[in-house]
């Protein structure tokens, strides 16, 4: 099943809702952890008026979900004027697979404006090689085309500090919208994998994104985006990093921060 059809299952005013979670979009052994994220942005924009835009989304990947029915449920925390503070979890047989935690907030006038940050410089589309054809690539990474201008290929034995490049969705060619652009980011693998020789796990832990008030009904699912993690620091197994996605233009469309574990 498309990403979007899957989206297109949450419902309005549901508090308590569950869905079935595709197959073709294995992690490892996993869900996809970008798609599960998704789905509980999709499921609290769904339930909520349309001028509370999501400002920023705290999640944790308790525990690795896997395709068939899941539970989605939220609580609102605190609702002021203009902010709402919201809980929303995914669950499978009553276990809890990811938990967040997430802002929503109505813009308002303010003496304030400071362009988003330009990215970087990544190149062209043709100045990369995209992922391999190989059975080490996840199941859910063929869902995606990837261009990989920063940084080396995951596995390569190439240290540095970067890592990214360009990526648009392979199938899809739906307007772009926030649940779209969790799975863009999420898409990329942690950025130390291009320090390993050889392959081995690693999978992120925690994540925190945050979106610019953009309209995104201008871009499509299929259309180019750029994106680049930056390593802050990592040992002992764990990594923390910060990235951001661009269109094509270079508009800024999230800024991201993840913790994440690597088993090598």
């Amino acid at each position: 099943m498309l990403f979007h059809e899957t989206l297109a299952l949450i419902e309005n005013d549901k508090n308590n809702q569950t869905i079935k979670l595709p197959e073709g979009w294995a992690q490892g052994r996993a869900f996809f952890g970008g798609f599960s994220a998704a789905l509980a942005a999709q499921f609290l924009l769904r339930q909520f008026p349309g001028d509370y835009h999501l400002r920023s989304l705290a999640i944790s990947f308790v525990a690795p979900a896997t395709p068939g029915d899941a539970t989605l449920s939220y609580r609102v925390l605190r609702q002021g004027s203009s902010v709402l503070q919201v809980s929303v979890e995914i669950t499978q047989n009553d276990e809890v697979m990811l938990a967040g935690l997430a802002s929503l907030g109505k813009g308002r006038s303010s003496s304030v404006s400071v362009s988003g940050e330009t990215p970087p410089d990544l190149k062209t589309i043709n100045d990369g090689p995209g992922l391999p054809e190989a059975d080490i690539v996840p199941e859910f990474a063929k869902n995606f085309d990837y261009r990989i201008t920063s940084g080396g290929m995951p596995f390569s034995g190439q240290p540095g500090r970067t890592f990214g490049g360009w990526i648009r969705f392979r199938k899809e060619q739906q307007e772009l919208t926030t649940a779209a652009v969790l799975a863009l980011v999420d898409a990329w693998p942690p950025a130390v994998l291009p320090h390993l020789n050889s392959p081995a796990p690693a999978s992120s832990l925690t994540w925190t994104i945050e979106f610019p008030d953009l309209p995104l009904d201008e871009f499509n699912t299929n259309d180019w985006f750029q994106y680049e993690a930056f390593i802050e620091h990592a040992e002992h197994g764990y990594g923390h990093s910060r990235a951001g996605l661009w269109s094509e233009e270079g508009k800024l469309l999230a800024i991201s921060r993840q913790s994440f574990t690597v088993f090598a």
